[in-house]
């Protein structure tokens, strides 16, 4: 094994360095994962162009790869053993509050970054933190006991496996943020990976009607959603979306909305108000609006409308979306449309962001190249 590791560094806004670490020492209870694929989102985009703070970072945080070299803590631990390929969750919890005990590291104060310096989370930590490798824009990330790690089954690859994140995502959000379930109507607003995980989650889920909204450039993407159990899709640019809506429910309205959109200013929010049934609907948000003048707060608790944050998912929606992709029953390699080498981590990131005439939807990143 190589003793230096190469790594894509983000150090500035839109700026990316080639950089060499030493391999990080294994002791009896750390790991060193050799990554495979390092899935590119929305987040990486928006981290891009206007990081959080000023230290070098590693990113990648949807990071599937073989594990390397372990100690035997690790290992016993984990129930893992070198060769095994892995999901990395990119939360590194502590393990000892009562948010970790629920497999719900997303909610640990010791990953919140926002909150605490010293948090950490792959793609998000400091290279200079003890261990360096903390995003998957490298050849290997260590992993210390604390990882948060989930075998892949047997015959899903890496770069299948490196749509766990959505998938997951849109699990948590749409069953457990959301509440659908049998029967239940849904709305979901924006066709890029997020939403179209929202649809598998949702029909997946036994919802009897599922609808989904984007623009006119979006209408290979909203094709796809039907491919993916969409009973129907809107144009929002050619046709009244609540118009429509209405129709396609019988004047009653959605039980749930899913809003996926990106840039897209209050229009979802608003047309997802209007749009849930007359009492008892719930609205799940990115919450991409920094403010929102003259919210319809008065119209949305008169409906009793129940607003809840999309914020990551859970230890279990995660081996949900694993056992998902391993069943085949939706065509989801569909959504990994797009490869690149770790020397093409600026381009691959402004492919995703739509800068580079690239319809790119999910982006895998190969730090070992397509060979991978």
């Amino acid at each position: 094994m190589a003793e230096q590791v190469l790594a894509a560094v983000r150090t500035g806004p839109r700026t990316t360095e080639m950089r060499e670490f030493p391999l990080p020492d294994v002791d009896d209870d750390s790991a060193l994962l050799k990554v495979e694929v390092a899935g590119i989102c929305g987040t990486d985009v928006k981290m891009y162009a206007n990081p959080p703070f000023a230290d070098p970072v590693i990113m990648g945080h949807e990071n599937v790869g073989v594990i390397a070299r372990a100690g035997r803590g690790f290992t016993r631990r984990k129930g893992l053993a070198e060769g095994d390929r892995v999901f990395v969750e990119h939360y590194v919890g502590c393990f000892h509050c009562a948010w970790c005990h629920a497999g719900e590291y997303r909610h640990c104060e010791l990953t919140d970054w926002r909150t605490n310096p010293d948090a950490r989370r792959y793609g998000y930590t400091s290279a200079e933190n003890p261990g360096r490798l903390w995003g998957g824009f490298a050849q290997y990330m260590y992993l210390p006991w604390n990882a948060v790690t989930h075998e892949v089954p047997d015959g899903v690859t890496p770069e299948l496996a490196g749509l766990v994140t959505p998938l997951s995502n849109g699990i948590e959000w749409a069953l457990n943020a959301g509440r659908v379930g049998y029967a239940s109507t849904v709305l979901i607003q924006g066709p890029g990976q997020q939403g179209l995980s929202q649809v598998v989650a949702s029909k997946q889920a036994g919802a009897s009607l599922i609808i989904v909204t984007g623009t006119t450039r979006d209408a290979a993407r909203l094709d796809l959603a039907k491919a993916l159990g969409a009973d129907a899709v809107i144009d929002v640019q050619r046709e009244d979306p609540l118009t429509r809506i209405r129709e396609l429910t019988g004047g009653v309205g959605v039980d749930t909305v899913l809003d996926c959109t990106s840039g897209a200013g209050t229009a979802p929010v608003l047309l997802g108000i209007d749009a849930l049934k007359r009492r008892g609907g719930v609205m799940v948000t990115q919450g991409e609006l920094a403010a929102f003048p003259d919210f319809p707060l008065k119209k949305m608790t008169e409906k009793s409308i129940t607003l809840a944050s999309a914020r990551g998912h859970g230890y279990r929606a995660v081996e949900l979306a694993l056992e998902q992709l391993a069943s085949g029953r939706f065509p989801l390699e569909r959504l990994a449309t797009h490869s690149f080498g770790l020397h093409e981590v600026d381009r691959a990131i402004r492919a995703l962001a739509g800068e580079t005439g690239e319809d790119a939807l999910h982006i895998s990143l190969l730090p070992w190249g397509k060979t991978v």
